[in-house]
């Protein structure tokens, strides 16, 4: 085959065969040839790769938030997308609260595509809301391409986007079973959170009491029986709780539509060595117990936990509260966006997994579950998204190598296994030093 824009010679690709000898072709920004390694594709660029990197699909990021406009100084999508770049990410689909306004109409989804709109140095896509008195609006957004609904089950953390009561969830269920809308759901129970330990001073045991598991579970709970009973899907995000594993199983065994995610500092990290007065760590659900982390890694391996994305959620410095560690008061979240991939594949090769299994929870699952037919895979017809990654090159992570907003990361001076060494979008190496290409996608894209 010749005309080609681009060869990849590599003697280590990660495709539906497994970890093999390839050459990939491309053109017009799609995967147009998959070869042996000896195979006479000819293209206006050839890389030839080494056999210390692994040529893997460009990386899915179903959970992000940039925080533009409204709270530009969190992050933005200039630096978050520079970041992902730089983690190996092509793709992100960005959360629809903590930008000012959210996304919970059609008006508010066109503030923030302008925002993103030629300031994005990877392919962005967006999430709606689902709130209190938008339930008329959701289909207006789903037409108007929004990836699916997200809703909280308690206070959001910014009272802007509220939490949506049983009944109000229900109606909302109803409504996007009937034009084939997923809903993607913060599942903690008000109720139960609201009955726990009040969070305050440095003490992270403290902290983790104040957000037990069962407020997980049963939020987890409520939520399969709503999709059961209205037929909507749903997914659950950032699962914490390990507890609810077996009840995830068994929905699925009887055919309710749930998928669910996981999120990397809840594989890395445990509570047991988390100091007092390291609000870096506070997320919420919280990082739990070690057994509890190793229960998540078999739900993974397992096929119950189908995905893996950050969860990114930073803020400034000063909102995470450092000079007087006190988690009541400081702001919940992991920035992590870049460091998703050599912290998982840390984890998981000590536990036996392989790149390929690093690939199905963090490319490939997140593609289809977002509905992104052509991303996620090297395949024959997907886009030409790559990442260059060398899995055996170690480093430890320094927050000025990070491209995020502010300079907070739970993972500082986290010595991590392998390094991103280039990223591809549509054919193309992505440069931050060079104009942003990214596009504003919509559900349903080719």
């Amino acid at each position: 085959m010749t005309g080609l824009d681009l060869v990849f010679r590599a003697p280590r690709v990660i495709t539906a065969a497994g970890e093999v000898s390839r050459c990939v072709g491309v053109s017009d920004g799609r995967i147009v040839a998959i070869e042996p390694l000896d195979a006479a594709l000819e293209g206006e660029r050839v890389v030839e790769l080494g056999s210390d990197v692994v040529l893997l699909p460009g990386l899915v990021d179903t959970h992000v938030h940039v925080n533009e406009p409204g709270r530009t100084e969190w992050e933005g999508f200039a630096s978050a997308t520079r970041s992902a770049a730089a983690g190996g990410i092509t793709t992100i689909i960005d959360m629809p609260l903590n930008s000012i306004p959210p996304t919970v109409d059609v008006d508010a989804l066109q503030v923030k595509r302008k925002a993103a709109e030629g300031s994005s140095w990877v392919d962005v896509g967006f999430w709606g809301g689902a709130v209190p008195g938008n339930l008329d609006g959701l289909r207006a957004l789903h037409d108007a391409g929004v990836f699916g609904f997200k809703c909280f089950l308690l206070h959001s953390g910014v009272d802007e986007f509220p939490p949506l009561a049983p009944e109000q969830l229900e109606g909302a269920l109803r409504q996007l079973a009937s034009f084939g809308a997923m809903m993607i759901v913060h599942a903690e129970d008000a109720h139960a959170i609201d009955r726990a330990a009040t969070p305050h001073g440095e003490s992270y045991g403290d902290f983790l009491r104040s957000r037990p598991r069962g407020a997980e579970n049963l939020a987890i709970a409520q939520v399969i029986e709503l999709a059961r009973w209205t037929g909507c899907r749903v997914h659950i995000l950032h699962l914490s709780s390990s507890d609810a594993l077996p009840m995830i199983s068994s929905a699925r065994r009887e055919g309710v539509r749930l998928s669910v995610e996981t999120c990397p500092h809840y594989l890395s990290f445990t509570a047991e060595e988390i100091p007092d007065g390291a609000t870096q760590f506070k997320c919420c659900p919280p990082i739990r117990e070690a057994g509890n982390r190793e229960l998540l890694w078999r739900g993974l391996g397992d096929g119950v936990i189908d995905q893996v994305v950050s969860d990114h959620s930073p803020c400034t410095e000063e909102l995470k509260r450092l000079d007087i560690g006190d988690f009541g008061i400081a702001w919940g979240g992991i920035a992590s966006l870049q460091l998703g991939l050599p912290a998982v594949w840390t984890e998981a090769r000590r536990r036996g997994h392989a790149l390929t299994d690093v690939v199905r929870w963090m490319a490939e699952n997140p593609a289809r579950q977002a509905g992104l037919i052509h991303k996620g895979q090297i395949a024959l017809g997907s886009a030409a998204d790559f990442c260059v990654f060398a899995p055996d090159e170690a480093f430890v992570v320094d927050v000025a190598t990070l491209h995020h907003k502010n300079p907070v990361s739970a993972y500082v001076g986290r010595p991590l296994a392998g390094t991103v060494r280039g990223t591809w979008l549509n054919g193309e190496p992505v440069d931050i030093d060079q104009p942003p290409r990214g596009r504003l996608l919509r559900r349903g894209m080719a």
